[in-house]
């Protein structure tokens, strides 16, 4: 290892002071034991540990803050990112350059003073380079599509631990149009990528914020039926996501939520207030409302739209990508993931079409969606197996399934890769694979969209 260690490069090994710590991240339900950690600060350490890496012939994992976590690290070396913090904004070219530890709530500060902001995502300590690699389902995707739409190129080591500079349009690589196209949507199965230089959307303030409901009081499906009926009258300025979330009763909680079943609808909508106002009155037919946050916001406060949690705890989820909402089949799965299951559920519907319909030159899947169901859980069996039979009640509708929301589908699930991609992009994918890393050293690849994966 020495050889790829230099003066100042921090490498950590089992038994190390510093190194549990470095293994820490937002997800707690699942453990990694790397045999070392390269705790990189530059792309030369990147380089470096994937160097290393490939002469030993140990798989490698990249982790920035930890809310997914790579796969199998046990026995091979894991690369943290998240010293490589730096944001840099171009307000003329309305472009913002991210290094890989970067998180949305970095991007979202630093944009905007110029009045712009990025497809972040409703959580604002997501890495932004990894939630992007994987499409990036942002608050405002309606309108503006995936965040792997909007980027303009991105610097990668690949396994033969070359740093490379890659566009669109493969300027600087003949064939790096290709290699463009499978890091956007693939996630960290080609590569570790070091920097993204991404665009920026003219965004200063919206109207947005969530609509509560109590589960008890009134019919969760006939939320979900209100709901569904008023996606389809609504414009692409408008992104919007049901919720159905079981809360236990602890003191932690707000007493306005404590032991309540919360059914909400939460939007993000770019036009005037008094726009948002009208589009959002029917929702208020649904019933008494627990509690009211819709308001014109500057983009900054974006985050309290969901209010995502924002503690290290454990999960398990997947997704389900659909061509249509049935209503009844969705119900069954709120059935059992409410109040009576053994433990607790979070359930989200999103509202897909508009500019993520739209082909781009990326290997983002499943355009045609209409809605993705998002279900969160715990991680032990008898709580992922009930996970499965839910996402069950909604398969004759399911075209495939969300990249960054198969949480924890790497850790041994023997279905991992299935439906993540369609056909003919998986099979391009595995050619790249093929191309970049023959010898399959960037595992997290869920079961392997390449052929040569040794999970198959």
């Amino acid at each position: 290892m020495q050889d790829f260690i230099s003066p100042g490069r921090i490498v950590l090994v089992p038994g190390d002071p510093g190194y549990e710590n470095e293994l820490a991240g937002f997800q707690t339900g699942f453990t990694q034991r790397p045999d070392a950690v390269f705790a990189a600060r530059s792309a030369e350490d990147v380089a470096a540990a994937v160097a290393y890496a490939g002469a030993a012939g140990l798989p490698v994992g990249v982790q920035a803050t930890g809310h997914g976590l790579p796969g199998d690290s046990e026995g091979g070396v894991l690369i943290t990112t998240r010293r490589m913090d730096s944001v840099t904004v171009d307000a003329r070219a309305r472009t913002v350059r991210v290094r890989a530890g970067v998180t949305w709530r970095q991007v979202v500060e630093a944009a905007a003073p110029y009045g712009l902001a990025p497809l972040n995502g409703s959580a604002p300590g997501v890495g932004a380079v990894a939630y992007t690699l994987g499409g990036g389902l942002g608050i405002l995707a309606r309108e503006f599509g995936y965040a792997a739409d909007h980027v303009r190129s991105l610097d990668v080591v690949t396994a033969d631990g070359r740093l490379r500079h890659v566009t669109a349009d493969g300027a600087e690589l003949s064939d790096g149009g290709e290699l463009f196209w499978g890091l956007l949507g693939g996630g960290a199965n080609l590569g570790v990528v070091t920097e993204l230089e991404i665009g920026l959307v003219p965004v200063k303030r919206l109207y947005g914020g969530a609509l509560a409901f109590d589960g008890h009081a009134v019919d969760p499906v006939a939320a979900l039926r209100a709901y569904e009926h008023w996606t389809a009258t609504v414009p692409d300025a408008l992104t919007s996501s049901f919720a159905a979330v079981p809360y236990p009763d602890v003191p932690a909680l707000p007493p306005h939520l404590r032991g309540r079943y919360v059914v909400s609808v939460r939007v993000a909508h770019t036009g005037t207030a008094a726009d948002g106002e009208r589009l959002v009155a029917p929702l208020r037919g649904i019933g008494p409302v627990l509690s009211d946050s819709l308001r014109e916001m500057p983009y900054a406060e974006s985050r309290t739209i969901h209010s995502d949690p924002d503690f290290p705890h454990a999960y398990h989820g997947d997704s389900a990508v659909l061509s249509a909402l049935d209503v009844d089949a969705v119900g069954e799965l709120l059935a059992l993931t409410g109040p009576g299951a053994p433990s607790m559920y979070v359930v989200q519907v999103n509202h897909l079409g508009g500019a993520l319909a739209r082909s781009r030159p990326n290997s983002v899947p499943h355009r045609e969606g209409r809605f993705l169901v998002r279900v969160l859980g715990g991680v032990d069996g008898p709580a992922r197996e009930l996970l499965r039979r839910a996402l069950a009640t909604v398969e004759p509708w399911t075209i495939g399934r969300a990249l960054n929301f198969a949480y924890g589908a790497a850790g041994g699930d023997g279905r991992a890769a299935d439906g993540l991609y369609d056909p003919g992009t998986r099979k391009r994918l595995a050619g790249l694979k093929s191309q970049y890393d023959p010898a399959n050293l960037f595992r997290r690849n869920y079961g392997g969209v390449a052929a040569v994966s040794s999970r198959g």
